[in-house]
């Protein structure tokens, strides 16, 4: 059926389970003609009865006009009871599938609960062999360095099942590598140490993703985390700055990451927004059209690649969150020895973990959010072990039963408040406490890095 309008023709929209199509017809077009143009839209291979607004059955050769539609009205398509159980049963089974090639693709991507326990497993073995590899000399020493650097090599590969998960833990095979080459026992140099490893790690995965492919979200991670590293520990040693600095400079980059890249996570295709300019001439038209306008459907597919990548996304920043976190907060509280720093840096680490567990409340993602909780215990724990030893017999019992008392109290106004912040009161309330330790850490760096003593110690003249 021609599209173009000719004198009084209607423009009518068809509604069934398929979706709405909006259809110019003209005058004279009969109920079975705008359901053959229907059929032949959406690719069915039956013809389907139309009814009225009202529910009134349309018979095949009445004319449009003559039953009293005018342009804008909808009819509805009366499928039967069979097919519609049917497509939704179809479409309960493949509602994460766009086609069968994606169907396909997606199957070769997941590689199960047990690949991942072995990608953990190796990049646990990767960090320990780059630990201890230091501490080796001669033929050992060049062994661990060629292991490790033949298993990043692997990543490169893209072939196989498990491809994807080789190109995950090709960067800390690499960044192990570096650090036992770098190795030097000065303390001092520790961070830029980190940082030539950091750098090795992004630079692994940069290439690992233009070669092999796949893990696009955790290479993307890797890419920015490694970059990040490196340049904040190098910098740091270019300008001749305590090591302090670069530890509190990166909790506070994990405290912040964790708050900004839900805002990233989901990226929806531009191909899939709204054309505001066409809904703005004609509002019918800015519809979902089959057929010459089949690029503007948002197949289910998209949808559920669009979700899953935005939970990859936060599950590989969840883990550089915790990896950081759990470098850095004892990394501080050591090397902030002074009197102003080390109070400045028990508070940052401190607030730093409780903003981090403010933060996991709004994850939807069960994984991430578990790391993220972990990141702020690991915080609060590292406080009260550099808090107790300073702290008398009677009185560290006392802390500990405070904080005991304050734990068991925050879950039980949890629970009762809806099993996890769901009362709109408590909501607010977390997100007041979020922000004010987001902000009271980000203010306190200034004190754990040392400049609010610097600039103390220059005005006294000391």
């Amino acid at each position: 059926m021609a599209p173009q309008r000719i004198a009084g023709s209607l423009v009518l929209t068809v509604h069934g389970i398929r979706g709405a199509v909006d259809l110019v017809v003209p005058p004279d077009a009969t109920a079975l003609d705008l359901a053959q143009e229907y059929a032949a839209q959406l690719g069915l291979a039956h013809v389907p009865p139309l009814l009225t607004p009202l529910g009134e059955p349309l018979a095949p050769e009445d004319v449009l006009a003559g039953r009293g539609l005018v342009s804008g009205d909808l009819l509805v398509v009366a499928e039967p009871v069979g097919i519609r159980a049917g497509r939704r049963r179809a479409t309960r089974r493949g509602a994460a599938v766009a086609s069968p090639g994606e169907s396909r693709t997606a199957g070769s991507e997941r590689a199960g609960a047990p690949s991942a326990l072995f990608v953990t497993i190796a990049a646990a073995a990767a960090i320990t062999a780059g630990w201890l590899g230091p501490q080796l000399r001669g033929g050992p020493h060049d062994a661990v360095v060629a292991l490790l650097l033949v298993g990043a090599a692997t990543g490169l590969v893209p072939a196989g099942r498990l491809g994807a998960r080789r190109a995950v833990v090709a960067p800390v095979l690499a960044g192990s590598a570096a650090y036992v080459i770098a190795w030097d026992p000065a303390p001092e140099r520790l961070p830029t140490i980190l940082g030539v490893a950091a750098l090795a790690a992004a630079v692994t995965a940069a290439v690992v993703r233009a070669l092999a492919g796949g893990a696009e979200e955790a290479l993307r991670v890797w890419i920015i985390g490694g970059a990040l590293v490196f340049v904040i520990s190098c910098g740091a040693a270019l300008l001749d700055l305590a090591p302090q600095v670069v530890w509190a400079v990166l909790l506070a980059a994990a405290v912040l990451g964790a708050r900004v890249v839900p805002a990233q996570a989901v990226d929806v295709p531009d191909g899939y927004l709204v054309d505001l300019e066409r809904l703005a001439v004609s509002a019918w038209s800015a519809r979902t059209q089959p057929g010459r306008r089949g690029r503007t459907i948002v197949p289910l597919g998209a949808v559920a690649e669009v979700a899953a990548r935005g939970a990859r996304l936060l599950q590989a920043a969840s883990v550089a969150v915790l990896a950081l976190t759990l470098l850095c907060a004892p990394a501080l509280l050591v090397t902030a020895h002074l009197p102003v720093d080390r109070v400045g840096a028990r508070l940052m680490v401190g607030l730093g973990g409780i903003s981090l567990l403010f933060t996991a409340r709004s994850y939807r993602y069960a994984l991430p959010r578990t790391l993220l909780r972990v990141a702020g215990l690991w915080c609060l724990v590292c406080v009260l072990a550099v808090l107790l030893p300073d702290l008398s017999g009677a009185r560290a019992v006392a802390v500990v039963a405070v904080t005991i008392v304050l734990a068991l109290g925050v879950l039980a106004a949890a629970v009762a408040t809806g099993r996890g912040w769901r009362s709109a009161w408590w909501a607010a309330r977390a997100d007041l406490g979020e922000g004010l330790a987001m902000a009271a850490t980000l203010a306190l760096l200034v004190v754990a890095t040392g400049f609010f003593r610097a600039l103390w110690e220059s005005h006294l003249g000391v």
